[in-house]
């Protein structure tokens, strides 16, 4: 497979056609991830009222691969609970590191990502938007540990 072969008319509809999930002004957490190899960015904010996702912001520079998983993100995270998202980025992580199969259900479109699989170089840019996410989760996290310590 030749590495432009990823780019898929469906890998480029999703990036081309992403809906803007503008920055959250108050969130209750923040993160950027940065891949040092292709020097792509996303910027995340979150906000989770019991257990579950209900406001998301993002600034993405990436290219079409980061674009794709960043715009399925923001298209499905919103009512998405904590828990559900780490299983979607653990399935995310098996499957372009351990050929485990893509994600399912809402998250299906992800599938077109799989081929990402055979170019190592190209894991991260594509996981980016998963690990800023989990990094901000990771936060508001430790901020309700601290806020509930006595």
């Amino acid at each position: 497979m030749e590495l432009s072969d990823l780019y898929s008319e469906r890998i480029l509809d999703l990036a081309g056609n992403a809906r803007q999930a503008a920055r959250l002004d108050e969130p209750d957490a923040s993160a950027r991830k940065v891949s040092r190899v292709c020097g792509s960015v996303v910027e995340v904010d979150l906000k989770v009222r019991d257990g579950v996702i209900t406001a998301y912001g993002h600034d993405v520079s990436a290219c079409a691969l980061g674009q794709t998983s960043a715009a399925v993100v923001a298209r499905e995270i919103v009512g998405t609970r904590v828990d559900e998202f780490r299983r979607v980025r653990s399935a995310m992580h098996d499957m372009l590191k351990s050929a485990g199969a893509p994600p399912q259900g809402k998250w299906d479109d992800l599938k077109y990502l799989e081929p990402v699989r055979d170019y190592p170089a190209r894991h991260l840019s594509t996981l980016l938007v998963f690990d800023a996410v989990e990094a901000a989760l990771e936060k508001i996290e430790s901020l309700q540990t601290v806020a509930s310590t006595p």
